[in-house]
């Protein structure tokens, strides 16, 4: 029997889409299953470890992209976001029917063996250095790298 293989790539830095992501990262690590998180360009402001904004990178335009980003406690609803205030009202809705809340399903992800990998190209770009994303990276990747890790498994794009 082959092994099981799931590649997610996060390039969405959106609230419920992280949710989606750690969910099915997760749950397919819990029976089994390789499973490694590439995140870029949007998705990289969900494993920075500054969770408030900052102005960080040398150009203007990183500096204002890395700002508006501003950390995984920053991450906008994709719908309804309502000026910032979904974000916490979900969280409690997930604690009210004993879901796993968004750092919970991180942290059950991380234990359950989950890779996370960067792109490099979008670290590049945002100019988002090595020793501003979480610990738990275990490696910053080119795409082409990135494709041979997925190569044989199941790949999602969210």
């Amino acid at each position: 029997m082959t092994e099981k293989k799931l590649s997610l790539v996060c390039f969405s830095g959106e609230f419920d889409k992280a949710i989606a992501v750690f969910t099915l990262a997760s749950g397919a690590a819990a029976v089994g299953w390789k499973v490694e998180i590439f995140f870029t360009f949007w998705g990289l402001n969900i494993v920075r470890k500054n969770k408030g904004r900052a102005f960080t990178g040398q150009s203007f335009m990183a500096r204002f992209f890395n700002f508006l980003m501003g950390g995984r406690k920053h991450l906008p609803l994709s719908r309804f976001n309502f000026g910032g205030i979904s974000p916490p009202l979900m969280t409690g809705m997930m604690k009210g029917h004993n879901v796993a809340t968004l750092d919970e399903l991180i942290s059950s992800a991380k234990a359950l063996g989950v890779k996370l990998y960067a792109c490099e190209m979008a670290m590049n770009i945002l100019e988002i250095k090595r020793e501003e994303l979480d610990d738990d990276i275990v490696d910053v990747l080119g795409v082409p790298t990135f494709l041979e890790h997925a190569e044989g498994g199941q790949t999602l794009f969210i």
